[in-house]
């Protein structure tokens, strides 16, 4: 990739988006796992349920 000159700039900005996208994904992750899961059960689940590991 000799090709690609980026400036100083272009470099900073890079850095700051793959920066905010590593927290938004490691944050990010779980939530969206449970959330698919609840989503597409069959029947769903009460939330109390989902979250109370003491719910029946």
């Amino acid at each position: 990739m000799a090709w690609l000159q980026f400036s100083e700039e272009t470099k900073e900005r890079i850095a700051r988006v793959i920066g905010f996208a590593q927290v938004g994904v490691h944050y990010g992750y779980l939530p969206l796992i449970i959330y698919l899961g609840y989503t597409r059960s069959n029947p769903r689940p009460s939330l109390i349920r989902l979250f109370s590991p003491l719910a029946q």
